[in-house]
């Protein structure tokens, strides 16, 4: 199997696997108890906070842990509009961000907030001028993914807080940078973000684990109330077991996979360029992601044979459960075009080899080869 849609979820990696083990066997404990073994625990989830957060580039005290990308996106925006409900309820966001932040946002506007989304160029990026010119004295939060999920573009996210920060520094701002964790640098403080989204699952840690930042000082509402865990964010008994993985997996990263994972994929978008009319939507400026189509093959018709031939890609992300993605539509590209939409993600496993399988497959299904003069 080539599997190439590692912008859904990743496999998990050795280290991760093992550091779970061993945390479920030896490190079962509650770190909220005080015995010894609960003691154990506690210094445990301790180490690997602080071990996530130095990969962060954040304090320890500035993180907690949660189930992933969805649950850190929607804490970060009902916490901040709670927390500027007395100042406005107007939400800038993206027309490109994951389900996870614009669903609810939606449900906000549905109790009286109002939203302005900003809409990418033809290439997948929104400008910073159309953010200043959406700025309102009743705007409580900006919400901006830094890499886009289905285009793989970088989105200027240190750009859009300044412009914010200049208009009103009491304008939160928050960032889904799921699919920029170890693919792009950055930090929290670098991009100036108040609120900060990671997943462990897009990082070969477990699906289940995440991480949210909140900049020291922020004073939020926690979503949930119960025995106090995480500082009060994010009460419940913490899932040691995932958590130590996470921090597993973020160390088991090495340093030169991403331009690794970049070579292969510019190999990619060089023999896809053999397939009969097949057109490079967005090259990515991430490392890992990039989206493709051949116009008027129904992208479902394509996974189904591609997955018969043994490779595994996407049409979009994976909660849109074969429904047409509003990313690759909001580029307003062509109907045909938009049908035959492939999203085409790397991984440190995969080889320029896969690349080609790739491509065979594809040509293969189109029946067409570019020729060469």
């Amino acid at each position: 199997m080539i599997y190439l849609d590692n912008a859904a979820t990743t496999p998990v990696c050795p280290q991760a696997i093992h550091a779970c083990v061993e945390a479920m066997n030896a490190g079962f404990a509650n770190p909220s108890s005080l015995h010894a073994p609960g003691r154990e625990a506690a210094a445990k989830l301790s180490s690997c906070r602080a071990d996530v957060a130095s990969v962060l580039g954040c304090a320890p005290e500035e993180l907690f842990f949660t189930s992933g990308g969805t649950e850190g996106d929607n804490f970060s925006i009902r916490a901040a509009v709670e927390h500027g409900r007395r100042r406005g309820k107007h939400i800038i966001t993206t027309a490109i961000e994951h389900a996870a932040v614009l669903e609810p946002i939606k449900a906000l506007a549905r109790q009286g907030y109002e939203v302005t989304y900003l809409r990418p160029n033809r290439a997948g990026y929104v400008s910073v001028e159309d953010l200043k010119a959406a700025l309102r004295a009743d705007t409580v939060l900006v919400s901006m993914m830094l890499v886009n999920n289905e285009l793989g573009t970088l989105q200027p996210v240190s750009e859009a807080v300044k412009a914010v920060k200049a208009y009103d520094q009491d304008i939160l701002f928050h960032t889904d940078a799921v699919q920029a964790l170890l693919k792009v640098p950055f930090s929290p403080a670098a991009l100036g973000v108040d609120l900060l989204t990671v997943s462990g699952h897009k990082v070969r840690a477990p699906k289940g684990i995440g991480a949210q930042y909140v900049r020291r000082g922020l004073r939020l509402s926690p979503l949930l109330l119960g025995g106090g865990q995480e500082g009060g964010w994010r009460p419940g008994t913490e899932p040691t077991a995932q958590i130590a993985a996470f921090a597993a997996a973020l160390h088991a990263w090495q340093p030169e996979w991403a331009e690794q994972i970049r070579a292969v994929k510019d190999h990619a978008l060089t023999v896809l360029s053999e397939v009969s009319g097949l057109q490079i939507i967005s090259a990515g400026d991430a490392p890992h992601i990039c989206a493709v189509s051949l116009p008027g093959y129904p992208a479902e018709m394509l996974l189904r044979s591609l997955s018969d031939q043994g490779v595994c890609v996407s049409s979009g992300s994976a909660c849109h459960r074969g429904k047409p993605s509003h990313v690759f539509a909001s580029l307003g590209l062509p109907k045909n075009t938009l049908m035959g939409m492939l999203r085409i993600s790397f991984g440190p496993e995969n080889t320029c080899e896969d690349a080609e399988v790739l491509r065979d497959a594809l040509i293969k299904i189109t029946g067409e080869r570019v020729s060469r003069s």
